[in-house]
């Protein structure tokens, strides 16, 4: 499908991106998958034959695209608009965000690139689609940063394959098109023969959007595509630990192999399994080729070899050792810092958010620099959606989940300490512990300061008032009135 799409871009006077990070994204795919054919299936020699095994995998490219995703975009996180905020709300929900988007991210941080697009449904309705690496073909990009781009997707109209490309560029002025504001081109491609075919009824070949920003927002790992400099496409989070991903599975699956071989190995004379095949009249070999438990000895080694067994001991110990190596080096690359993955958990304890900090600085710093295009997408894609939906840009401010990273008991110490030191202000504390805005952190400390114009020497704790006590002493002779004398312990009336 990419090749008919590059094509048909190309043919339409259309500038594509490079095809060398196009080449990488179905490797990257394969590893996001845990089954690489030219890796997970391999052939061993058995004396006699070659089979072809499977390796294990640890699957270990999704679980950290899984981590990316959970860390920046979970149930946490906040997305505040102010007005718009109830609105904006009911629109993500109808479009699935909090699970799709989470999804795209993941996607995103496998395959390297991914997108939201929004648009208007026909029942005008705002919709947002989640576009993965190899549906994106960027058109014209500057500074890095996509402006106009195409989004291909396969779908079945009438029994028939065809591809939906939907183009957002500027309008060109030789065409009478505004050439400030986004124009969407809907075609519809023969999935077998490339050519163009009608899109149907219900569908607008050219929508002007009206608006000069676009309806579609990028996101992917921040980090440098070191594939090709020049493209505006992102590369996977594990693009260059393919060698660490290898030695994850390399050894786990030795690992594995440990216990399946370690029940025994039988040495088998060839000659004797030939003798055995003639005097049963079996056409087969008396032992299955597949079967890896028995290993047939060349006939010119002793002819009068017997079956001899071969009882292995399991280094389970050094396996383990070897496998949470493995992960430290891959975790490290991939920027999870070490120690994020532990394969033998026992002993290691539950570390709290503030040792997140000074254990795994590498996570934290990572993951503070992945969060800044995530969060110029997710502002991005509030203003697109709420110009579609009522014709207006509302400012959108994400708040991210720091528990991961922060102690919140921590904070709210460190905060009392400068505050109380001076250093710090008691309306900047607010704001560094509630995550709130300038507006909710003056309003929570003009609420202190109310309350704190009421103190206890306004109150009389000890009586009520009484109609009754109005003539008599004033709080001044009470005041003067002596104290009486405490009898000492023990004493009283007898």
């Amino acid at each position: 499908m990419s090749n008919k799409i590059q094509q048909y871009l190309r043919d339409h006077k259309y500038n594509t991106a490079p095809d060398d990070t196009y080449s990488h994204i179905d490797k990257w795919l394969e590893w996001y998958q845990g089954d690489v054919e030219k890796f997970h299936t391999y052939k061993i020699y058995n004396g006699s034959m070659t089979t072809e095994h499977k390796r294990y995998s640890m699957g270990m490219a999704k679980k950290i695209c899984e981590d990316w995703a959970n860390l920046i975009l979970n149930e946490k996180v906040s997305i505040k608009a102010g007005s718009y905020e109830d609105r904006l709300n009911k629109i993500l929900e109808a479009n699935n965000f909090r699970v799709r988007g989470n999804q795209l991210l993941e996607l995103s941080y496998a395959l390297g690139t991914g997108a939201f697009v929004e648009y208007l449904g026909a029942d005008g309705d705002v919709i947002i689609d989640y576009i993965r690496a190899d549906m994106i073909y960027p058109l014209s990009w500057d500074n890095g940063d996509i402006t106009e781009c195409a989004f291909g997707t396969t779908r079945v109209m009438g029994g028939k394959e065809r591809i939906y490309l939907q183009i957002h560029r500027f309008g060109r002025e030789e065409d009478g098109e505004r050439p400030d504001e986004y124009y969407i081109e809907n075609r519809y491609i023969d999935a077998q023969s490339g050519d163009e075919i009608d899109p149907p009824d219900e569908i607008e070949p050219m929508v002007p959007t009206g608006y000069g920003k676009p309806l579609f927002q990028i996101v992917s790992p921040n980090i440098c595509n070191n594939i090709d400099l020049d493209s505006p496409l992102g590369i996977s989070v594990y693009a260059n630990s393919i060698s660490q991903l290898k030695g994850c599975d390399l050894v786990y699956d030795s690992y594995m192999n440990e216990y399946i071989l370690g029940r025994k190995r039988i040495l088998v004379p060839i000659s004797a399994a030939k003798m055995q095949m003639q005097q049963e009249g079996v056409a087969v070999p008396t032992f299955d080729p597949a079967d890896s438990v028995y290993y047939q000895m060349p006939a010119d080694r002793q002819n009068d070899l017997k079956l001899t067994e071969v009882d292995m001991t399991i280094r389970a110990q050094d396996h383990e050792l070897g496998i949470q190596r493995s992960l430290d080096v891959l975790s490290l690359k991939t920027g999870m810092g070490t120690g994020r993955y532990q394969f033998d958990s026992a002993g290691a304890g539950v570390k709290t958010a503030t040792e997140v900090i000074s254990d795994r600085s590498d996570l934290y710093q990572n993951l503070e620099r992945n969060k800044i295009p995530v969060r110029a997408a997710l502002q991005n894609l509030v203003r697109a959606v709420s110009w579609l939906d009522q014709g207006m840009e509302a400012e959108a401010t994400v708040d991210f989940d720091d528990s991961i990273i922060e102690d919140i008991n921590a904070t709210i110490d460190r905060n009392i300490k400068l505050v109380q030191a001076g250093l710090r202000s008691r309306f900047t504390a607010i704001k560094d512990i509630e995550k709130c805005a300038d507006a909710d952190a003056q309003k929570e400390l003009d609420r202190i300061a109310g309350d704190n114009q009421i103190t206890g020497q306004d109150i009389d704790w000890t009586r009520e008032d009484d109609p009754d006590d109005e003539g008599e002493g004033s709080e001044e002779e009470d005041a003067d009135e002596p104290e009486p004398v405490k009898e000492p312990a023990g004493s009283g009336e007898h």
